[in-house]
């Protein structure tokens, strides 16, 4: 009897298992919010996509920092930056901007962009790229020769000018493709909202955006969602990545 009831016990576990995998694949149970939870330090990331944000009322929805899109390839700047930038200012959450990352661009011209466009970042995060596929990219995926050269040029001239490691935004196929083995030194902030990011990165990251589909008060844009996102570290670790007094 005792020998029935284990193996019940065990086949109740695995079907228990097994129906909460299938429910988390299909988005009928997200996960990642309550994990996230365990984590301090909360942020947002915005684009143009957001539209027109009312940063004072964002800014009170338990949040600490804001990852503020900048600039894309080597010529295009978003539409909202300057006003989000100013009107962020304004706030108590830590500025980060962001860099979309183009696999056709030079990384030296998309840094001097990404710098004439940004400016001072005294006070504020380090430059933020973001390197993920578009377009055709994932089914006609660049030589990685190529693309280890131009992110490298613009990861070293950021590095040079704001004299902070910047951080690397990436998913896990971006990661695996490019990025593993060959930036280990740069803090990553890395995109897993189907699951905790330690299934697929390990320890090796410092950001994790969670979730996609969250949705705050406070802006109004075609997209009704938001990104939402935690630092791994206390506000003091968090500081370690904010750039110093430039000579």
């Amino acid at each position: 009897m005792k020998r029935k009831f284990r193996i019940l016990i065990l086949v109740v576990i695995i079907f228990l298992f097994v129906t909460t995998g299938v429910l988390i694949l299909n988005k009928k149970i997200k996960i990642n919010p309550i994990l996230a939870a365990l984590y301090e330090i909360r942020g947002v990331d915005v684009s143009h996509y957001q539209g027109v944000i009312d940063w004072e009322v964002l800014a009170q929805q338990n949040l600490d920092f804001a990852m503020i899109k900048a600039t894309e390839g080597s010529a295009h700047q978003d539409e909202c930056f300057s006003e989000n930038w100013q009107a962020a200012e304004k706030t108590n959450l830590y500025l980060g901007a962001y860099h979309f990352f183009s696999f056709d661009s030079e990384g030296d011209k998309q840094a001097a962009f990404y710098i004439n466009t940004v400016g001072n970042l005294e006070g504020k995060l380090a430059p933020v790229i973001d390197v993920e596929y578009y377009g055709d990219k994932r089914s006609n995926p660049p030589e990685k020769t190529d693309v280890v050269e131009n992110l490298r040029a613009m990861l070293d001239t950021l590095e040079q000018h704001y004299q902070v490691k910047p951080i690397i935004y990436t998913t896990y196929t971006v990661y695996n493709d490019y990025i593993q083995g060959e930036f280990e030194g740069y803090p990553l902030w890395v995109r897993s909202i189907y699951c905790p990011p330690t299934f697929l990165f390990g320890s090796k990251w410092s950001f994790w955006q969670y979730m996609d589909t969250a949705v705050l008060e406070g802006y109004q844009g075609d997209e009704k969602f938001i990104d939402v996102n935690v630092f791994r570290g206390t506000k003091q670790e968090l500081e370690q990545h904010i750039v110093m007094k430039q000579e």
